[in-house]
């Protein structure tokens, strides 16, 4: 591995699999189990807790291992094994939800608010107004989601194609600073964003988050180039980009796609992948689907907040709602968040000893933040 500071390239990636975790037949076992356990209970998901999950220790110390490889050099881990071909899509809806319970907070993703996200092709558009590219078989631009760990369990694979692409964003940023010195600083100023429609009806339709974090904070960087110019189209009162954040935009396009920085992995039925959004980027390939319903390519996405989560720089706190480290924080809140959702919140803020902040609408006064 190369130092911390300069993240890891594609050979390294390749030649040690250290990321790649596999989970015995013991915690196989005991997240069968547990699934047995909460479809005998049959609550709503919003109202599980682990003790509606109750995973064995083997269980939960593979998924804790999978979690501290996303905060540490990889930014990532492949935990492969679940065993979801004998699962149903409820059962592993069910099964995932469940796990997640064991990992942090969960948040909700979309206009709709959603929790748990069907990863498919639903017949959607992706580069137009408002559009997602988790609901189409296209190929998607490269960029960070919106929470501290993005969590993706593979039910089905493509016929064809679908391919996860994947960056360390502290290579990037190192080539990037050899490249254009004189651009670095350009990174760490205000670039406006589009929600696409996400934002909480209280929100304006847009935000602003530098790309790269302060020097004097723990590294962090983030990149949806797609909103950037959804926001430069559809909104003529955000200012124009300069010429210089033009040049950086174009050329971190051009470091995303350089074959020393760009690593490519293959899902297969089984693999839960862990992203760390600070320190990888990441974007997957179009792909070809199967006729049969059940055998089209499906994976399952959870947003977590989680409670091993890096400080991040003060001017994200406006975007992420809370700058602490292990701080119930990111999601996008939508239009639909219900009572229940909060009520879970609240609950598995405690149970995972996170602090949390409750949502301030723009322009009222921030209330004193809960405990953890």
């Amino acid at each position: 591995m190369t130092t911390p500071d300069q993240g890891w390239r594609a050979a390294e990636a390749a030649a040690d699999t250290t990321w790649i975790h596999r989970l015995s037949p013991e915690a196989v076992a005991g997240f069968d189990a547990a699934l047995q356990h909460a479809r005998r209970l049959g609550k709503p998901l919003v109202e599980m807790t682990q003790d509606d999950f109750p995973l064995p220790p083997v269980s939960v110390e593979a998924l804790q291992a999978a979690l501290a490889c996303t905060q540490g050099p990889w930014g990532m881990c492949q935990l492969k094994g679940f065993p979801v071909e004998r699962w149903s899509e409820d059962e592993a809806r069910t099964a995932y939800w469940g796990l997640g319970l064991y990992l942090g907070v969960a948040r909700t993703q979309n206009k709709a608010s959603d929790i748990l996200n069907d990863v498919r092709d639903a017949g959607g558009s992706y580069k137009v107004t408002n559009g997602r590219g988790y609901n189409t078989n296209a190929q998607l631009d490269f960029h960070c989601d919106s929470c501290d760990v993005v969590a993706l369990l593979c039910r089905r694979t493509a016929k064809e194609g679908g391919a996860s692409k994947i960056v360390s964003s502290k290579a990037l940023v190192a080539e990037f600073a050899r490249r254009r010195p004189d651009l670095v600083e350009t990174l760490r100023g205000v670039f406006y964003y589009s929600y696409q429609g996400a934002q909480d009806p209280a929100q304006p339709p847009y935000y602003t988050i530098p790309l790269l974090g302060s020097a004097d904070a723990p590294f962090a960087f983030r990149i949806n180039r797609k909103n950037v110019n959804a926001a430069q189209r559809d909104f003529p009162e955000v200012p124009r980009l300069s010429a210089a954040q033009t040049q950086a935009l174009d050329l971190i396009d051009e470091l995303l796609e350089d074959p020393a920085l760009l690593f490519s992995m293959w899902f297969e039925k089984g693999d839960l992948q862990l992203l760390n959004n600070y320190t990888v980027v990441h974007s997957r390939t179009s792909f070809v689907d199967h006729e049969e319903v059940d055998q089209k390519r499906h994976l399952l996405r959870l947003w977590l907040a989680v409670p091993s989560s890096q400080q991040l720089p003060a001017d994200w706190a406006p975007y992420y709602g809370d700058d602490r480290a292990g701080s119930v924080r990111g999601g996008l809140r939508g239009s639909h968040r219900t009572q229940a959702f909060e009520d879970f919140e609240i609950r598995q803020a405690q149970r995972m000893n996170m602090p949390r902040k409750p949502f301030v609408a723009p322009g009222r006064r921030e209330p004193a933040a809960e405990a953890a």
